[in-house]
């Protein structure tokens, strides 16, 4: 199969037309030239051709006739049009009928070269910029989102229905448990979803920057405003703004955005004029918005305007059965990256990672993987791995050891005897079995996740008893 671009053209004036398949023939191009328009257009198939060059003025089927047949069955195609008698008016109806370019004879070759590079390259623009579309609408697919706990699939449910209503979201939940993810999801699954997708966290930028950044400033409003720019509000026209972290948004940006939604308008920083855009709002939070409007630092009515429709995310250590799934999810997106092939988690190691409550949530496991690959050298990530990055629960029999222990001790002097003893015998320990942990752990009928967390405590490095 060739990769060469295919160019179809048309010129009831034979020299011309073979000149043009000429050039384009010696620069790499496809080309079948035609003198006949009737003819060219019965030929024509959509996926056939990636460019047509065509004269306006032809016996029979004029070109703005054949322009009009073919993208008829073609919509995406480039086409020139080529004319000896460029009038505005034609050229107007000629790019109103879908036209890429117009080229006036007579032209050099090298004008002809450069225009014909010019529709392919933006044809080529449009196609990726399609299948971008095509692949972030099927990145943030409801089944792309990993999990199977009750919380999630709940969640889930509600975003199919919520998606397609253009009102306003609030998403809460603790830091890490994938807001931005279902913000996306919602937006990708809704009638916006072939606009842009704009995101922006609210606790990330000062408040002298926050408001201009959002609906931004006339030339001269202030110090170093040298010319008009555009907010976030107005890039994302016609799509979505998300905006994280919204806990976190100053009185005096409250106050315009509360105007947005209300008017969908709002004025720039240092403008009088006001700016009209269709943008919906999703917005997200990790604190209680609810106390925020008790204590006054959050406005009720923003609130509420907000809050049109809502969805809570589950921490992680309320979905323990989504841990195997994510954790084999992050380990395929590494092995992947970097042409590893990492199977996933030994037993002992994944019985930990879903004893361990995850206070980062999603974030942190997916950092944790991430770096558990990068350090295992086995076909699966063993626990002494894993306990270089998390501090690991106590388990089985050493769950009952602690709690034996902290009934029997007490604060204070017996606290302290109790760390130094433990000090001591992990020294002891790790330097008669030569720095390794299994070996120290299996000795002292300890879990060797217990080991790690010990010496993590006590700072204690197996390679100064290697």
């Amino acid at each position: 199969m060739t990769d060469k671009k295919r160019i179809m053209l048309i010129d009831n004036e034979e020299g011309l037309c073979r000149m043009m398949e000429a050039v384009l023939l010696d620069n790499g191009y496809d080309v079948k030239g035609y003198t006949r328009s009737f003819e060219a257009v019965e030929e024509f198939r959509s996926g056939d051709w990636d460019l047509l060059v065509t004269d306006i003025k032809m016996p029979g089927m004029d070109g703005l006739e054949v322009l009009q047949k073919v993208k008829a069955r073609d919509p995406q195609l480039p086409v020139i049009m080529i004319t000896a008698y460029a009038t505005v008016e034609m050229s107007i109806q000629a790019l109103r009928r879908g036209a890429y370019d117009m080229l006036t004879k007579p032209f050099e070759p090298e004008e002809l070269l450069y225009r014909v590079k010019n529709a392919l390259k933006h044809t080529q623009l449009l196609e990726e910029n399609r299948e971008l579309r095509e692949e972030l609408v099927g990145k943030f697919r409801f089944d792309n989102i990993i999990g199977a706990s009750a919380g999630l699939k709940d969640v889930l449910a509600k975003v199919e229905k919520i998606a397609i209503r253009d009102t306003s979201v609030l998403i809460t939940g603790e830091s890490g448990t994938g807001k931005e993810l279902i913000a996306q999801a919602i937006h990708y699954n809704s009638l916006r979803k072939a606009k842009k997708f704009v995101a922006i966290n609210c606790g990330a930028l000062p408040e002298s920057l926050l408001e201009s950044e959002l609906f931004g400033y006339k030339k001269g409003a202030f110090t170093g405003a040298k010319e008009n720019r555009q907010g976030l509000l107005e890039t994302a026209d016609g799509g979505t703004l998300f905006l994280d972290e919204v806990g976190n948004l100053p009185m005096n940006v409250q106050k315009t955005l509360l105007r947005f939604l209300q008017e969908q308008e709002f004025l720039r920083v240092g403008d009088t004029t006001p700016t009209k855009v269709d943008v919906r709002l999703i917005s997200a939070t990790n604190a209680d918005l609810k106390e925020a409007v008790k204590s006054g630092a959050f406005r009720e009515d923003l609130y509420y305007r907000l809050n049109v429709l809502n969805l809570h995310l589950p921490p992680l250590r309320e979905r323990k059965e989504d841990i195997p799934l994510l954790a084999a999810h992050f380990i395929a997106l590494q092995n992947k990256k970097f042409a590893t092939a990492i199977k996933g988690l030994t037993a002992e190691a994944m019985e930990a990672a879903s004893d361990f409550a995850w206070p980062g949530n999603i974030r942190q496991l997916k950092n944790v993987i991430e770096a558990c690959t990068a350090m295992e050298s086995d076909d699966y990530i063993t626990l002494p791995v894993l306990a270089q990055f998390v501090d690991l629960p106590l388990i089985g029999a050493d769950r009952e050891q602690s709690v034996e222990l902290e009934a029997e001790g007490e604060e204070g002097d017996y606290a302290k005897a109790l760390s130094r003893f433990e000090v001591d015998y992990l020294k002891g320990l790790l330097r008669k079995n030569g720095g390794n942990v299994e070996a120290a752990a299996r000795e002292a009928g300890m879990n060797m996740a217990t080991i790690y967390r010990k010496m993590k405590k006590y700072n204690l490095r197996r390679e100064e008893y290697a």
